[in-house]
């Protein structure tokens, strides 16, 4: 922990550090700082384009626009002008060989429009060739159809950067291209509450939310980003964030134009507590590459893109269905009072079996007290157990005790959410449990949710009664239901201790960073002892040791370092010291010390090793050994990796990674992803680990990334000695390739 007895902060250099790590939280959050950067010269604000005339245009330009029959331009013309007609829109054709379109008088140019457009829709193949006429009419957005882009290849890529390059010049704003009009859809306007606003980077992918309009769930905008030559995910994730209707943001993405953007647009709405649901393709080497053919995007790593996600509350979820029902839940739900769920069914085994899979998805289903559990029994049979899942046998749900056994659960201050799975319609028992369990939930503040097993979906009960509710949260798979109540708890909880690392990521350099300037060695990797420099430049502590070129000298350093000690040869060219026999331990006395010397400088000459000398380091044996390292991502910059250290971390790649900038509650989180955790808490009689001091490791490693990133490629601490509770941790090892 920051603040403990371990390593030698002082005053000033620990208040760089906190800066740095999102330790300390006072005063106001600013927002949309104008040029504001992080050491490494990365953006910390969301820069948020106005999109109010996007999806609201005064006027609408259709450049291309047809009405012959059987043409698939007519089509869109037709669809644009409806689409016009609904938002308020005025629609001018643009085509230099037609007087009219659909009786609208016909531009030949864009140059002859009679008025300023907010929204030009390209319907041709080229777009190219229009973007420079519409900077000169001064329009504020386009939509552009066409494909034949990056999703097509190299030569397609090419084309897509012109394109986006004149886009650049031109300070018009452009959606695609090859996107489709799906955000020029018929949206229902008789429905209340709290919306879905849908990005898509696939226009098909994005029909079952839509779909949700049937269930009685209101959407509010579509984005079908395409290929983002301009317009991307984050720009409508900043802006969606940003509008009281919307309830939640759905989003399914094939690629990432910008790791940070989305990261900045993630954190946007985490500060306004609007959750964000997301289908990412490519957790295999399969999605990854059908990704890229498709929108032409790097996909990038998927463990760092899931727990860039993570850290900023972005909810991943795997199938559209997952996508459609979590989305809609998180919308409509209002705020846990209690996490607790407790499960209520009309039959013993079906209970038992949702509550297993509930406590199996990570959800707490508390034992109702014996009191509440008396109280149950005055309208359920003694037989029946009701200790939660509550068995109602049936029967009791079939007249007026339904409503009281409903009340009696949703009344317990342990219970949060009353789960209602019903297998199938078993009417009038069925019919009469959904209209008391719709009638409880207009009544309480807590989530009631109920799973419908039915498979036809055609019943009274289920198309009336339950989507007539908007208070009952209706799922059809208990699956579903348990991945969307699981994400519900996971964001409100999330975003009630949220704080934006982007507030508090350092802007200016450390004194460190200044030292370390001194000991890159660009395009080269450092010896382990100019590594270890590195990591005493940034307090990290390494053990006592000395770089000598003698055996004379090694047996000195031996003395002054105390035995027993290790002996290893350090060299630019050395990465797996071990295997060619260049590490000695355990050496106890002066002779031990000499033959080591010869030993580590024979084999390093046989092997054509380069070395700057023979490191004498102090023994360090009692710990857990750890790994800390630092990497590249293509999306997202650097990132930081945790692991088990030795050779544990490439044998079970146990490891947990994040994206800089985070504070302290990440550190410890990562930690708390490992399977072997368990290890720094002590096993078979060990003592535990010094947790704290290995957080703050990460947190100086972090500061490493940020300010060095420009000037290292790979940073390995490994292993990283955790010492007991008290003792600190020392870098035994470190590995360091410069860019």
């Amino acid at each position: 922990m920051l603040g403990s007895t371990h390593g030698t902060l002082t005053t000033d250099s620990r208040r760089a550090l906190v800066i740095a790590c999102g330790e300390q939280r006072t005063g106001p959050v600013v927002h949309d700082r104008v040029a504001d950067l992080d050491v490494g010269g990365r953006p910390l604000h969301a820069d948020v384009p106005d999109l109010t005339r996007f999806f609201r245009p005064g006027s609408v330009a259709v450049i291309g626009a047809s009405d012959t029959e059987g043409r698939p331009s007519t089509g869109i013309t037709r669809q644009l002008l409806d689409w016009a007609g609904r938002v308020g829109a005025r629609v001018h054709p643009v085509h230099p060989t037609r007087p009219s379109v659909f009786g609208l008088p016909c531009a030949a140019t864009v140059a002859e429009l009679p008025e300023q457009v907010d929204l030009a829709v390209l319907l041709v193949a080229d777009p190219l060739p229009v973007i420079e006429e519409l900077a000169e009419a001064k329009v504020k957005f386009a939509v552009a159809f066409a494909s034949g882009f990056a999703e097509t290849g190299e030569a397609g890529a090419e084309a897509q950067e012109r394109l986006a390059e004149a886009v650049r010049r031109s300070g018009l704003r452009l959606l695609g291209p090859n996107t489709n009009l799906n955000a020029f859809e018929r949206f229902r306007e008789d429905l209340s509450g709290p919306a879905i606003a849908l990005i898509t980077q696939s226009g098909h992918q994005g029909r079952p939310v839509f779909a949700l309009q049937e269930l009685g769930i209101r959407l509010s905008h579509w984005a079908p980003t395409g290929n983002e030559a301009d317009l991307e995910t984050a720009d409508f994730l900043s802006w969606f964030a940003e509008q009281p209707e919307v309830g939640a943001i759905a989003c399914y993405i094939e690629g990432l134009k910008d790791g940070r953007s989305f990261l900045l647009a993630a954190d946007r709405a985490a500060r306004r507590k609007v959750p964000v649901v997301a289908v990412k393709v490519g957790r295999t080497e399969t999605g990854a590459r059908t990704a890229a053919s498709h929108t032409g995007k790097l996909t990038g790593a998927d463990d760092v893109v899931d727990a860039a996600m993570r850290q900023y509350g972005v909810i991943r979820v795997d199938a559209l269905d997952e996508l459609q029902d979590t989305a809609a839940l998180l919308a409509r739900a209002r705020p846990p009072l209690a996490e607790g769920v407790a499960v209520c069914s009309i039959s013993g085994g079906t209970g038992a079996h949702v509550a297993d899979l509930a406590a199996g998805a990570g959800l707490r289903l508390p034992r109702l007290s014996p009191e509440k559990q008396a109280e149950l029994h005055q309208w359920i049979p003694e037989y029946l157990s009701v200790a939660n899942p509550v068995d109602n046998g049936g029967h009791p749900v079939g007249d007026w005790r339904g409503r009281k056994i409903i009340d009696a659960i949703l009344a317990d201050p342990a219970v949060g959410v009353l789960l209602c799975p019903v297998t199938g319609p078993f009417p009038p028992l069925s019919d009469r449990l959904v209209q008391d369990l719709v009638a409880a939930a207009e009544e309480t503040d807590k989530l009631v949710c109920v799973v419908w097993g039915s498979p036809a979906g055609t019943e009274p009960a289920y198309r009336e009664v339950l989507l007539g509710s908007s208070r009952v949260a209706t799922f059809r798979t208990v699956g579903n239901c348990l991945t969307a109540v699981r994400a519900w708890l996971d964001h409100h909880r999330f975003v009630t201790d949220y704080r934006s690392p982007f507030e508090e990521a350092p802007r200016t350099p450390s004194p460190s960073s200044r030292k370390a300037e001194a000991l890159m060695q660009p395009g080269r990797q450092l010896s382990e002892h100019a590594a270890k420099q590195l990591l005493r430049a940034y307090g990290i502590r390494v053990p006592r040791e000395q770089l000598v070129t003698s055996a004379a000298a090694a047996v000195r350093a031996a003395g002054q370092v105390g035995y027993p000690v290790v002996m290893k040869a350090s060299g630019t060219q050395i990465a797996h010291k071990t295997e060619l026999g260049l590490v000695k331990i355990g050496l106890t006395s002066a002779s031990q010390v000499r033959e080591a010397y010869r030993e580590l400088t024979d084999i390093a000459r046989y092997e054509g090793v380069g070395l700057d000398g023979v490191l004498v380091c102090q023994m360090v044996e009692q710990g857990v050994e750890m790994m800390v390292g630092v990497g590249h991502d293509d999306l997202f910059g650097p990132t930081v990796t945790v692991g088990l250290g030795g050779v544990l971390v490439e044998v079970l790649r146990d490891a947990a990674v994040r994206v800089p900038p985070f504070g302290e509650d990440q550190a410890r989180a990562m930690l708390g992803e490992l399977r072997g955790r368990a290890l720094l808490d002590g096993v078979r009689g060990r003592p535990p680990a010094d947790v704290d001091a290995l957080v703050e490791v990460v947190l100086r490693v972090q500061r490493m990334a940020l300010e060095l990133d420009s000037r290292i490629a790979e940073l390995d601490i490994n292993p990283l000695m955790v010492l007991p509770r008290g003792q600190g941790a020392v870098a035994l090892d470190a590995l360091v390739v410069c860019r």
